[in-house]
């Protein structure tokens, strides 16, 4: 595709030794015992904290649509500790000029893991300033966005000064077909006026979202299908902005920062906020999906963990008609799967993190790693979730239990960021390509047998 081109010359320093270098091993390892030591004593403590303060920003309404107290208060723990902005991969960091946590994105998905054990799923994300829709706009800032854009948004996004939002999604078009988006963008004088509805545009509730990225479309009919669109930065104080609701996921609001329709009429930013020029706003997202997609990934394996955990510890801990459930032989073997799904998972996202960093993640065995890897461990984690919910009977779904904060989260992103049947599509299409093209065994066929003697002759 023409676009390709583009994304080839963006990635490019990505196959430099930039992207290549990472933390020493000893450094790592002290930098996970930290997380661990910050989980264990600042995150775990504090969960039924953070909920109640949140169903208190909840009852005093959308003016007060931050994130709790005890947020903060740990986002200064996590500074003081080293475990800060840890998303940012060394090559992207190099790109914005900035520092992150100084780690691969395979060293990453360890950190991240250990981060996703936290009820709710991006608590200790958030606490270390690595949680969605961020992370992803931050990368897309530090790679596209110029020095003046980055001073005035990345670096507060950063600092955690200010949060943000991604506006694509529609409600009237399949969104997951990006070419269908129909919000247009269209240019008057010296600015661009945006026109359209978007819905589910995670982060925009809270008050302290200060910027989105929106995608639109800027070219007419005769304009490629893939250079039809474009992303821009639009400062949520512009006139003309509405938010309309907070989409519900299973009556949860997702407060305080929401996924909200948002209506846009008229609203005029400057020409200079479009994201590396007009009609590349595929090249964008294509760029941007595959580190977001694959940071909800690891965190849902560390949510299927402590489902497992608490799975094994309940059935080690109950009888039921004079047996241990932990004795019997289905429990067994439930368990067993779950910590064989579990580790194919990981193996699957740990692949996909080692080639992003080794060579970007539009190369193709990477694109599809990338597909695979968010439609396999979403479905995974509810499989194992679900188990654990079973086995803990009617506790398993309520509020004294952290499974079905687990089970909402991993069910909700069968549809985030692209449906399951989305990404086995892609990943099934780039499988057939390679097959055709590069696969040593495709030309090998089947065997063709001599059949001019029957095996018995006709009578």
């Amino acid at each position: 595709l023409p676009f390709q081109q583009g994304l080839a010359q963006a990635q490019a320093s990505e196959t430099s030794e930039s992207a290549l270098v990472e933390m020493e091993a000893s450094k790592f390892e002290a930098l996970k015992a930290e997380l661990w030591d910050f989980m264990k004593n600042e995150i775990y403590p504090n969960e039924l904290k953070f909920f109640a303060e949140v169903e208190e920003i909840r009852r005093k309404g959308p003016a007060h649509w931050r994130q709790p107290p005890i947020i903060f208060e740990l986002r200064e723990r996590a500074k003081a500790r080293g475990l800060w902005n840890l998303f940012l991969p060394v090559d992207s960091a190099k790109l914005a000029g900035r520092s992150g946590g100084g780690l691969t994105n395979l060293q990453y998905a360890d950190c991240c893991e250990i981060m996703g054990t936290a009820n709710h799923p991006e608590f200790a994300a958030e606490a270390c300033n690595c949680s969605s829709p961020d992370t992803g706009n931050m990368e897309v800032l530090a790679r596209f966005a110029t020095e003046e854009q980055k001073k005035t948004w990345l670096e507060p996004l950063l600092d955690a000064k200010i949060r943000s939002a991604y506006a694509m999604t529609e409600p009237e078009v399949a969104s997951s077909d990006a070419t269908n988006i129909r919000t247009s963008i269209v240019r008057d004088g010296d600015h661009w006026v945006i026109n359209g509805r978007k819905h589910w545009i995670t982060g925009a509730g809270n008050v302290d979202c200060k910027i989105m990225i929106l995608m639109g479309r800027t070219g007419g009919s005769e304009s490629s299908t893939y250079r039809s669109q474009s992303q821009i930065l639009v400062p949520t104080d512009t006139p003309g902005i509405t938010l309309v609701r907070p989409m519900e996921v299973f009556g949860d609001d997702d407060c305080p920062k929401g996924h909200m329709e948002i209506l846009f009429e008229d609203v005029r930013v400057p020409l200079s906020n479009m994201l590396w020029g007009e009609g590349r706003g595929f090249e964008i997202a294509q760029l941007r999906l595959g580190p977001g997609r694959i940071h909800h990934c690891m965190r849902m394996i560390g949510q299927a963990e402590r489902a497992l955990s608490l799975m094994c510890r309940r059935v080690s801990s109950r009888k039921a008609f004079g047996q241990q459930l932990s004795e019997m032989g289905s429990i067994v073997q439930q368990v067993a799967e779950c910590r064989a799904e579990i580790d194919q998972a990981r193996l699957l996202v740990r692949e996909a993190a080692d080639r992003m960093d080794r060579l970007g993640n539009t190369d193709h065995y990477t694109r599809k790693l990338l597909s695979l890897v968010k439609a396999v461990v979403p479905s995974m984690t509810q499989k194992v979730v679900d188990r654990a919910m079973q086995a803990h009977g009617g506790l398993g779904g309520s509020q004294d239990s952290f499974l079905p904060v687990a089970f909402t989260a991993a069910r909700s992103l069968r549809w985030a960021d692209g449906p399951d049947e989305v990404h086995w599509r892609t990943a099934g299409k780039l499988e057939l390509s390679y097959q055709k093209k590069e696969s040593p065994l495709y030309g090998i066929g089947h065997y063709e047998h001599d059949k001019s003697v029957p095996w018995r002759a006709k009578l």
